[in-house]
């Protein structure tokens, strides 16, 4: 299972010196199958450089997966170039909710007076996938998904492939069940034994005292799940805002300072834009 994160970002996306080295795009992860898919994970700004790259790959069929409908992770939409070819095919997963969830939210989007293109005149061919939020297979990965307690709901989800794990929860919150949520214990049992974690960890303890029920979990509250799940590698995910690349870093250390000293062997990073993962 190859990965790579276009888009680590929270909330909105940011740009300057002091945001280089993790990046500035709001979320969009893909994710290609050893079957050959394409899944991509999220349409926030990190898919416009996705769509530029696909387009260079002359690759036009992809698998399109959301986890939640707020902003951040729905703002680069428009700008994926593929949606304005006609060779494209583009499979959207009714996820997290069923019916029409999914185009609902992109039409609207597009729709007037916020983007001057409207979703039914786009020139790729949507073709509308049924199945979630029950478990389902795109090529060779098998995919589970889970409620995040988060406002508004929406989804994470579980990926596997010959016996290799990822678990992707962003905006999730470990502290505070939100309705549609659940709670620590489920999540626990959720990323159970997998090979990565990606996690929200978007606050830090002091940031999370004044920041409960916005949606994000603290990262010692992260540290303390990969720890109890016994993951193998944890990727720290949805960076804030304010965050510049020497907080991050700092994080980062404190993180792996917090592991060594529990003896886990768990290998802590922060995912960054651009950064390939594999299992």
């Amino acid at each position: 299972m190859y990965i790579k994160c276009w888009g680590s970002r929270g909330s909105i996306p940011v740009s300057g010196v002091d945001y280089i080295q993790y990046g500035g795009d709001t979320t969009c992860v893909e994710i290609r199958a050893r079957s050959g898919e394409i899944i991509i994970v999220d349409a926030g700004t990190g898919i416009r450089r996705l769509g530029n790259q696909l387009i260079q790959e002359n690759r036009f069929n992809y698998h399109f997966i959301l986890t939640h409908a707020h902003w951040d992770h729905l703002m680069g939409f428009p700008f994926f170039k593929p949606l304005y070819r006609k060779e494209s095919l583009i499979k959207m997963h009714q996820c997290p909710l069923a019916d029409n969830y999914v185009e609902q939210i992109f039409s609207r989007v597009m729709a007037p007076p916020n983007f001057p293109v409207q979703y039914s005149n786009l020139k790729a061919t949507m073709d509308y996938q049924q199945g979630c939020p029950q478990s389902f297979d795109i090529g060779s990965i098998h995919i589970i998904p889970i409620p995040i307690s988060h406002p508004n709901q929406g989804s994470g989800y579980k990926f596997v492939e010959d016996g290799k794990s990822l678990v992707f929860l962003t905006d999730n919150e470990l502290g505070y069940v939100h309705p549609g949520g659940l709670a620590y214990p489920d999540y626990l049992e959720f990323c159970t034994g997998v090979d990565l974690l990606i996690h929200d960890a978007e606050y830090t303890p002091q940031e999370y005292e004044t920041t409960i029920k916005w949606g994000h979990s603290s990262y010692v509250d992260v540290l303390k799940l990969a720890t109890a799940a016994g993951v193998r590698q944890l990727g720290l995910f949805h960076m804030n805002q304010e965050r510049t690349d020497p907080a991050m870093d700092q994080i980062v250390h404190d993180c792996r300072s917090r592991l060594k000293d529990r003896s886990a062997g768990i290998e802590c990073f922060a995912v960054a834009c651009d950064q390939v993962m594999a299992l």
